[in-house]
C-alpha cells in the first residue's frame, strides 16, 4: 500500500457532510467464536533466505535495507508462536515460500519441508489454526530467469508448488490466502522492482485470477469445509476500481472476503498522503475506516463473512508517532469498531494484527508494525521486546473486545472519505 495512495488522493470526489452523532452504547463483545490472530510472512521474517525475486530485489540498489537475518524466525519460530500463544492468539498467519521448496524445476526440497511441517505442527500444537499464504510476493530465481508473471507459463508453474502445499497441509484444517494483495503486488511490487513489463500488467493480473480460482476448486477437492480467500489491501475512495482487476473476477471462489486496511483519509485529515513518499508511521491510521471498509463489503457480499486479515500502526524504528497514536490504544480503537461493525449487522468473524513481530518492510527496516520489537539493524541478538500492545491485545483477546463502556481514544474522522461519498454522507452513528 504505497504509491497507489498518491492516486487516492488526486481521485476524491465530492461529497455530502453530515457530522457523525454519538455512538450509542451497546455491548462491545465479539463473542468466544471470534478468531483474533497474529500475521507473518516468510521472506519478511524468515531470514536466511533463497534465491528469488525478492533477494534479488533486497541485494539490489532499489531498496534502503538488504533482507540479511530479518528477525530469524526460521530458527526462532517456537519462540514467536509461544508468545502468539501467551496472549490467546488463535489464528496464525505464514506464508510457505515457493523459493525454499522447489529450488530448482522438478527439485522438491524436503528438508526446507519438514521445516514448514514443525512450524505448522507448532502453531497446531499451541492451539491455534494455521492461515497459510501461497504467494507473498516471493518466486524463486529460475522462475524469475524464465520471466516470472511476464511469461504466460508461470502459472502452471505457481500451480505446481501451490498443489504441494496443499496435499501437504490440508489435513491439519488451515485458513488459506491464495495470493496476498494481488494489486499491490502487480503494481507495487513488480512493476515498481521491475518484475514485471508494464505491457504485461494485464497478463499478470489474468494468471492471478487463474491461478486463484484453479487453486480454490483444488483445495475445496481436499478439504471440502475450507476457507479461502485472497486479500484485498483497501485503499480509500478507489477500492471499487481496484475490485475490478481481480477481486470481482474471483467473488464466486471466496468463503470470506479477505480485507487489510492501514490507512484512513478525511476531508480534514489528508495526512495519507505520506504513505505515498513510504513515511508510513507520519500516515493517518484512523480505526474507524476499519468500520467503512468493512461497511463497503458488507454491501458489496451480503452476508459474506468478513475478516480483516491485517491491520496494523507504523511507527519509524520504534519511536513515538508524530500524531501521538500509540500501539495498543490503536488495538483497543480497532476492536471497537469491529464489534461496531458486527453490532451493526455486519458478519465479521476474524482480525489479525500485523505483525506478530517487527520485520522486513519490503526493502527497509525502519518501518515497525511488530506487537514484538526487534531491532533488525542494532541488536545482533535480534530479542524479542514486548511492547505495551502485547498487554493490551492479551486483554482485548480475553475480554472477547473492549468493555462496553470503552469509547475510542481517538474520534471518528470528520467526513470520512474511506468508502467517498457514503462514508461521509452515511457516518456511523
Amino acid at each position: 500500500m504505497r504509491r497507489l495512495f498518491a492516486v487516492v488522493l488526486s481521485l476524491l470526489v465530492c461529497v455530502i457532510v453530515i457530522p457523525a452523532a454519538p455512538a450509542a452504547a451497546q455491548d462491545r463483545g465479539l463473542g468466544p467464536g471470534f478468531l483474533w490472530g497474529v500475521g507473518s510472512a516468510g521472506f519478511q521474517s524468515e531470514g536466511s533466505s533463497p534465491d528469488s525475486n525478492w533477494r534479488r530485489y533486497s541485494n539490489s540498489d532499489r531498496v534502503d535495507d538488504p533482507v540479511g537475518t530479518s528477525v530469524d524466525f526460521r530458527s526462532r519460530y517456537v519462540e514467536d508462536i509461544n508468545n502468539a500463544r501467551d496472549m490467546g492468539v488463535k489464528v496464525y498467519r505464514i506464508s510457505v515460500e515457493w523459493a525454499r521448496i522447489q529450488p530448482e524445476p522438478g527439485v522438491w526440497d524436503q528438508r526446507e519441508l519438514e521445516y514448514y511441517d514443525r512450524v505448522v505442527h507448532h502453531i497446531l500444537l499451541a492451539g491455534m489454526r494455521p492461515m497459510i499464504t501461497l504467494d507473498h510476493w516471493v518466486y524463486p530465481g529460475w522462475v524469475a530467469d524464465r520471466g516470472g508473471w511476464n511469461n504466460p507459463d508461470m502459472a502452471a508453474s505457481w500451480l505446481t508448488n501451490a498443489r504441494k502445499v496443499v496435499d501437504r497441509y490440508a489435513r491439519f484444517d488451515p485458513i488459506w490466502v491464495t495470493v496476498n494483495e494481488p494489486i499491490v503486488y502487480t503494481y507495487l511490487k513488480e512493476l515498481a522492482f521491475g518484475g514485471i513489463a508494464v505491457q504485461n500488467v494485464p497478463l499478470m493480473l489474468d494468471q492471478l485470477v487463474l491461478v486463484h480460482r484453479s487453486i480454490y476448486d483444488y483445495i475445496h477437492a481436499q478439504q471440502p469445509e475450507a476457507w479461502v480467500t485472497s486479500n484485498s489491501a483497501y485503499l480509500p475512495t478507489v477500492q471499487p476500481a481496484l475490485d475490478a482487476m481481480f477481486l470481482d473476477r474471483i467473488a464466486d471462489k471466496q468463503d470470506f472476503v479477505g480485507i487489510d486496511y492501514y490507512y484512513s483519509v478525511s476531508a480534514t485529515d489528508l495526512n495519507t498522503y505520506n504513505a505515498a513518499t513510504e513515511e508510513f508511521w507520519k500516515a493517518t491510521s484512523a480505526a474507524d475506516g476499519l468500520y467503512y471498509a468493512l461497511r463497503y463489503y458488507s454491501r458489496k457480499f451480503p452476508g459474506k463473512p468478513l475478516y480483516i486479515v491485517e491491520n496494523g500502526m507504523p511507527t519509524e524504528n520504534g519511536n513515538p508517532r508524530p500524531d501521538g497514536y500509540q500501539r495498543e490504544d490503536q488495538l483497543r480503537d480497532a476492536a471497537y469498531w469491529l464489534a461496531r461493525a458486527r453490532a451493526d449487522g455486519m458478519n465479521v468473524v476474524g482480525y489479525n494484527y500485523w505483525s506478530i513481530t517487527d520485520n522486513y518492510e519490503w526493502g527497509s527496516y525502519t518501518p515497525r508494525f511488530g506487537l514484538y520489537q526487534v531491532d533488525v539493524m542494532s541488536d545482533p541478538t535480534l530479542t524479542r521486546q514486548a511492547t505495551p500492545a502485547v498487554a493490551a491485545y492479551r486483554e482485548i483477546i480475553a475480554g472477547g473486545g473492549v468493555p462496553a463502556n470503552y469509547r475510542p481514544t481517538r474520534p471518528a474522522e470528520f467526513c470520512s472519505l474511506v468508502d467517498a461519498p457514503t462514508s461521509c454522507s452515511q457516518p456511523v452513528r
